[in-house]
């Protein structure tokens, strides 16, 4: 589990929350599974709203290029993005998503890893921390607006109850080029070494993440 604090511009911010204020939401429970659907109570923005597919674009453009993401993640297939909101009331109970869903085209994606971008600033909000449970316990999530949290999909996780306010967050999923999170991470590590490596040792990393990745690679 990471938390990237600049995944999104402040600028970039404003202009996806000026959207959705006019967008069309309708009950969450359409883009939830069997079992998630008995436990979401939120809305989301209509998937089929031209303006909502565009936000979804630039969501995920600004994370390709985010060089964290882009390095721990290795993302080849997306997931639609989803728009969700949360007032007072709603909430997310206690889930785990699905392990193989569709990317837009309908092609079959393997769901690797999960994220969540914070859109609102955690201070005109009250609860809808975003909990994610592991081995070593739960962990909750309320970042500065812009910031993404990834984690291994998999993981059961809610989003608590919102109390005051609204939440809004961007969701989505990633079938990553690297099946297993240890090997993801691997790789990180070594790209990050490389980063200040002098030339002789930066070749050799070079080579070695090229083996790895021609090792564990998948498309």
């Amino acid at each position: 589990m990471i938390v990237v604090e600049d995944a999104l511009a402040r600028e970039e911010l404003a202009a996806i929350r000026e959207v959705l204020e006019r967008a069309p939401f309708r009950s969450g429970e359409r883009t939830a599974g069997t079992a998630a659907a008995k436990v979401k109570h939120n809305e989301q923005a209509r998937g089929d709203d031209p303006e909502v597919i565009a936000l979804g674009h630039r969501v995920k453009r600004s994370l390709e290029m985010h060089p964290v993401v882009k390095g721990l993640v290795r993302p080849v297939r997306w997931s639609s993005l989803l728009f969700s909101r949360y007032g007072p009331g709603q909430q997310y109970g206690l889930h785990a998503d699905n392990a193989a869903m569709h990317d837009p085209t309908g092609w079959p994606l393997r769901t690797d890893v999960s994220f969540t971008v914070f859109l609102s600033d955690p201070d005109t909000y009250i609860g809808g921390a975003l909990l994610i449970r592991s081995l070593d316990g739960d962990r909750e999530f309320r970042p500065q607006a812009g910031s993404v949290v990834v984690y291994p999909t998999g993981l059961l996780h809610r989003v608590t109850p919102v109390t005051a306010g609204i939440r809004l967050a961007c969701v989505g999923w990633v079938q990553s080029l690297i099946r297993r999170q240890d090997q993801r991470e691997v790789l990180f590590d070594l790209e990050r070494l490389r980063g200040g490596a002098r030339d002789e040792d930066s070749l050799v990393l070079d080579k070695t993440i090229g083996n790895l990745l021609r090792m564990w690679g998948e498309d």
